[in-house]
């Protein structure tokens, strides 16, 4: 894991991460103000000293959110999204969650592959969620101890 590294957000990271919001998801990105707000729970995964990826998730009582996750196209598929999937449950576990769950286009296939791998498993679906008109499908996971190997179910 050379040069490479999770750590929390901090303040002076806000510029970046809404450029990179606005970058990876077009007409869905978080405002600058939404980022901020959120700011206190969004991991980072950087590469040499540069972003190259964020997550974050909110936890209510039992029940944690992957709220976001995204890493820059060049450095997909190295194991950057799983680091943050990994770091994200062993926090949601750590604040009180036993499940987590998220939202997700139903066209991501790639998205719903790594999902599938991590563990999630489809709940509900909600109809024309996102604003190209594509169904939300909505995945939960199980924390299990350690985090490592929760399961659907």
């Amino acid at each position: 894991m050379t040069g490479r590294a999770l750590r929390p957000a901090r303040p002076d990271d806000l510029t970046t991460l809404t450029t990179l919001e606005a970058q990876l998801f077009g007409a869905d990105a978080w405002s600058e103000g939404v980022l901020a707000d959120e700011l206190t729970t969004v991991v980072i995964a950087e590469m040499d000293g540069d972003v190259v990826g964020y997550a974050t998730s909110r936890v209510a009582a039992d029940l944690a959110d992957l709220t976001r996750i995204a890493v820059l196209p060049d450095h997909r598929r190295a194991g950057i999204g799983r680091s943050l999937v990994q770091r994200i449950k062993e926090l949601a576990a750590s604040g009180g969650a036993n499940r987590m769950l998220l939202e997700v286009s139903a066209g991501n296939d790639a998205a719903l592959n790594f999902y599938a791998a991590e563990g999630f498993v489809e709940i509900d679906r909600r109809p024309r969620y996102y604003r190209d008109g594509s169904d939300a499908l909505v995945l939960r996971l199980t924390l299990g101890p350690g985090c490592g190997g929760g399961r659907g179910g």
